[in-house]
């Protein structure tokens, strides 16, 4: 997270937490897939306090590695899973035209930031307790906005309550973390996004069936 390694560690072990209790309520591989994500975000917070404790340690190597690995989360993996993970338990055929679509705007957001990866680099850099990820070829208007309709818009499309509060609070975290903490955005955005990810066990608690594509949550 943005304040310190051992605030990473925690939210993360709470994370995985949260994405057990929510894997061992799912039904199928669809529901698997948005049951992880939980999980997935504790993973992504526990790489980003390694990151903490490389830099503040003076690890450039595994400074660098955690950097990417991070990123890989944020830039690359996101845009593409959550809307594909919203499309496995979506029962309604419009709407899963329409996060389809979404999923494949997220790939193409996810191949356009692999190229500038490749090509700029991304750096981490502590400033002022938190982390922030530099790269000449960052996150453009554009580029941020398709990100947001992918990781954002998809769950709001859904015709699942939880789901749809899912995608709610993503983008008002989006924006909060934009105008407050715009240096560290990636860095405090992905730990809103985290935090919120306990959504995700709400939608198997409170669900009416446990068949897959059931009545809405």
């Amino acid at each position: 997270m943005c304040f310190s390694a051992q605030a990473s560690f925690s939210v993360g072990t709470v994370l995985v937490g949260i994405g057990a209790l929510s894997w061992r309520a799912a039904h199928g591989r669809g529901e698997r897939a948005f049951a992880a994500i939980p999980a997935l975000f504790g993973l992504q917070q526990f790489i980003e306090g390694v990151l903490w404790l490389s830099v503040t340690r003076d690890a450039p190597q595994i400074a660098a590695a955690m950097t990417y690995a991070f990123a890989f989360f944020s830039h690359l993996f996101w845009p593409v899973y959550v809307p594909l993970a919203v499309l496995l338990i979506e029962p309604d055929r419009q709407r899963q035209r329409a996060i389809f679509g979404c999923a494949l705007l997220g790939l193409t957001v996810s191949s356009w930031l692999l190229l500038s990866m490749s090509e700029y680099g991304v750096v981490a850099q502590v400033h002022s307790q938190h982390i922030e990820y530099v790269s000449r070829g960052d996150l453009g208007p554009l580029t941020m906005l398709s990100y947001l309709i992918a990781t954002s818009l998809s769950p709001l499309i859904s015709s699942h309550r939880t789901v749809r509060a899912f995608g709610a609070l993503a983008l008002l975290s989006f924006v909060a973390a934009y105008l407050v903490y715009s240096v560290w955005f990636i860095s405090v955005w992905c730990y809103f996004a985290a935090l919120l990810s306990g959504v995700v066990l709400l939608h198997f608690r409170h669900r009416r069936s446990p068949a897959l594509g059931s009545s809405m949550s």
